[in-house]
């Protein structure tokens, strides 16, 4: 390996025929490409995805009311009803694995302007919660305070308003905190406001929300001991997957709905669509590793064959070394010394490429600006050692048969070929 003069005989056998060497080594680099960029794009949507994720409380379901279409315990069907607030603390007494409830009520955007600010004025959607819901939500307080249940207790008028609220209601540099803006002709006084985790920034309605105590919100705008909806989250350790059933069914219990009844209640699994999303990733890697290899070993296939005949057209050489006495195992390094080298060197021009080519496409997301779902695509150190072990395997496989093939030749045989 270490050899001067074996390295020099490499080199000139591969460069007797350049453009022969660099089409043969195009297959394996593009093989390497394409694994690396297929990577890098299936890394940047599941960074994307997750960036959309992230803040959010993914062990989480959200469940709500809807109309009954079953008779029970002598209540009609095409019942409408409501929860309540003494449900969320049957779920806690029933379903101990759960980490967070959440009663939440809200007061949806009216077709006139519901908020209301000296002069300026527009349409908001107003959430009545409890302080964990902060914990639920990819939201962070970015100036002032959340609510707390001391402002539950005493059902303080008090808010907090996202940043594109204060945006429009308020000057560019004017203090927030401590103001008072108009819910449907109530005041209620600025503690806080928040900023979206996420990077598309929760979409249309983003940093659009105000929020308030849920008993004040209660009491503000009649809605007694109601409650919308909820958002609940098990503790770690637990699938909300498999809690879900036994919640719904307490929840029917205590409002006297059927308990076959399917259409009564209504919930979201935000946890099985997580899992169907982490899937996804496994799949694009899967595909990604699948496509990429096709494409090397047609590359290896190309090296083997050009190694083929290297061997054909070097028999009477090959004859000559083996007739002074040249060992056979000798031959056999060579000749995949010089498979591994070529399959090596185009495989890692094909990794300087795949780089150069993430950087440039993080480069143009950077000057452009974020997009959905797509983040920052990039491939770790491990898959690049990876793709160095696939490159040396694949030179010892391109080159192995082609070893074999030239000491099979008998040195007699080969000495008359011409």
């Amino acid at each position: 390996m270490f050899s001067k003069d074996r390295w020099k005989e490499i080199l000139e056998v591969l460069s007797s025929n350049v453009w022969r060497t660099v089409a043969t080594a195009f297959g394996v680099g593009w093989g390497i490409f394409i694994l690396i960029v297929l990577l890098a794009a299936g890394k940047g949507l599941e960074n994307g995805i997750r960036q959309d994720f992230n803040g959010v409380a993914t062990n989480t379901m959200f469940m709500w009311t809807r109309t009954t279409t079953m008779a029970h315990l002598g209540l009609p069907e095409g019942r409408d009803f409501n929860f309540k607030l003494e449900d969320v603390e049957l779920l806690r007494r029933n379903v101990p694995e759960l980490r967070i409830i959440s009663p939440r009520n809200r007061m949806r955007q009216a077709e006139g302007d519901n908020v209301v600010r000296g002069l300026e004025s527009g349409q908001y959607t107003v959430f009545g919660d409890y302080p964990e819901i902060i914990q639920q939500n990819p939201i962070y307080t970015a100036k002032g305070r959340f609510f707390n249940y001391n402002d539950i207790q005493s059902k303080r008028k008090v808010v907090v308003i996202g940043d594109r609220v204060r945006s429009e209601l308020y000057e560019k540099d004017e203090e927030v905190l401590g103001t008072y803006i108009k819910i449907s002709g109530i005041n209620f006084m600025v503690i806080g406001t928040y900023k979206q985790k996420t990077s598309n920034g929760g979409g249309e309605n983003g940093e659009r929300e105000i929020f308030m105590p849920f008993t004040t919100f209660s009491q503000a705008f009649n809605r007694a001991d109601n409650v919308g909806w909820m958002a609940i989250t098990a503790k770690d350790g637990s699938s909300i997957s498999n809690l879900k059933e036994k919640v719904v069914s307490t929840v029917k219990q205590s409002r006297k709905v059927h308990p076959d009844d399917k259409r009564a209640i209504g919930y979201f699994d935000l946890y099985e669509q997580y899992n169907r999303v982490e899937s996804l990733f496994g799949a694009l890697k899967f595909v990604a590793y699948f496509v990429g290899i096709l494409v090397l070993i047609s590359g290896i296939i190309g090296v083997s064959n050009i190694m083929l005949i290297v061997i054909k057209e070097r028999t009477k050489e090959i004859g000559i070394r083996r007739a002074l006495g040249e060992n056979p195992w000798s031959i056999r390094i060579q000749v995949l010394m010089e498979s591994i080298f070529l399959t090596i060197i185009s495989g890692m021009v094909g990794i300087i490429f795949g780089s150069l080519t993430i950087y440039g496409i993080n480069a143009l997301l950077e000057s452009v600006g974020p997009v959905d779902m797509f983040l920052n695509p990039s491939v770790s150190l491990g898959v690049v050692i990876s793709a160095l072990v696939i490159l040396v395997l694949s030179g010892l496989l391109a080159g192995f048969i082609p070893a074999n093939s030239a000491i099979r030749v008998r040195p007699i045989e080969a000495l008359r070929t011409e």
